[in-house]
């Protein structure tokens, strides 16, 4: 019988480049779920007891916060992000039929 074990993002997001990529990838799916799945798949991958108290959150909160079942507060991902050392940068949309 082969084994395979469970993909975990979280194991490959180790420089904040890789981070601010899989991120920018998650937004541009539109899926509020899967955004804030993949924030905390980051918040995993840099600690999340860490991560929550540099934002200023419990952990528990922060687990629950970015489940993807929940929809959390936008100071909340801010904070988060700023924690994981990344930032939201907005930029115009290239195909003008998508921003309509």
């Amino acid at each position: 019988m082969v084994k395979v074990s469970k993909f975990d993002a979280a194991e490959y997001l180790d420089s904040p480049a890789t981070i601010a990529a899989y991120l920018t990838e998650a937004i541009e799916s539109n899926d509020p779920a899967f955004i804030s799945l993949a924030i905390g798949t980051v918040a995993k991958a840099k600690g999340m007891a860490s991560v929550a108290s540099e934002a200023g959150v419990s952990r528990e909160s922060l687990y629950k916060s970015l489940s993807g079942t929940t929809k959390p507060e936008f100071d909340t991902v801010r904070k988060v992000l700023n924690a994981v050392g990344v930032k939201l940068v907005v930029e115009p949309i290239d195909d003008p039929v998508k921003a309509a």
